[in-house]
């Protein structure tokens, strides 16, 4: 089986992160499920009307050309907000994308914005030409990225969300416990761990987690660690930057 595809993003503090892309059929999947519930919020809506257009020819009011009205505009929002709106409110997901494990992000690995959303959504009209997203598909296998051309307008990639334990994102300690040798850490790491402290609370928990143990990973070896004590990452880079500068320290 081969491995799947990934994107690998170098960030400013040269911390290399990797996303699995998702594939044409997980995509088909989510968008899928997304149709299922617009058709059945749909065909509620039009239930709706049909009792309401009965209702009102009994009661002598006409509300054949509103109730028509009403189904094209809420067919039109259905289509086409309904994946903007909720991959701006829900960080990139859309409820098919979340069943299935997909989220939107940008090409620089951090969250889209409400404008993002609506640009890659904006050609969706133009991805799913002829028929069945065959516009889209033939993008994505042409594409490094796996990108649609609502992606590429949007600059967004579709990766595989992989759950977070809530365990490994809780607020660490940052008093100075132990003394850990800072001392022999370059001023480009500390800079680089200090970067990261300051950023940590504005980033998605991927890109946290990642970042963080990548930067751990580099200066364990060097640092003086207590065996009997194992610390996690995140608490380490706060004590070795409140070490190195001389006292406590929050990001």
């Amino acid at each position: 089986m081969p491995a799947p595809e990934k994107l690998t993003i170098d960030t400013p503090e040269q911390i290399a992160l990797e996303f699995p892309l998702a594939s044409v059929g997980s995509r088909f999947l989510a968008i899928a499920l997304d149709t299922l519930i617009q058709a059945g919020v749909f065909l509620g809506f039009l239930i709706l009307v049909f009792i309401v257009g009965i209702v009102g020819a009994i009661a002598g009011v006409n509300f054949g050309v509103w109730g028509m009205a009403l189904a094209i505009l809420l067919g039109f929002l259905l289509y086409y907000a309904y994946f903007a709106a909720f991959e701006t409110l829900w960080n990139g997901q859309t409820p098919g994308k979340r069943w299935v494990g997909l989220r939107v992000i940008s090409e620089s690995g951090r969250p889209i914005g409400a404008f993002d959303a609506i640009l890659r959504n904006l050609l969706r009209i133009v991805d799913q030409l002829p028929a069945i997203y065959a516009v889209g598909t033939l993008s994505v296998f042409l594409t490094s990225k796996n990108q649609r051309l609502g992606d590429l307008a949007a600059g967004t990639v579709v990766v595989h969300d992989r759950p977070v334990d809530p365990s490994v994102i809780r607020e660490p300690a940052v008093a100075v416990t132990t003394r850990y040798g800072a001392g022999r850490l370059t001023s480009e790491e500390i800079s680089a761990i200090e970067t990261y402290l300051r950023r940590r609370w504005t980033v998605d928990d991927h890109f946290r987690i990642s970042a963080r143990s990548e930067l751990a990973a580099r200066i364990r070896p060097r640092l003086t660690l207590p065996a009997d004590a194992p610390v996690d990452d995140e608490a380490l880079l706060e004590q070795v930057v409140a070490e190195y500068r001389g006292g406590p320290r929050r990001g």
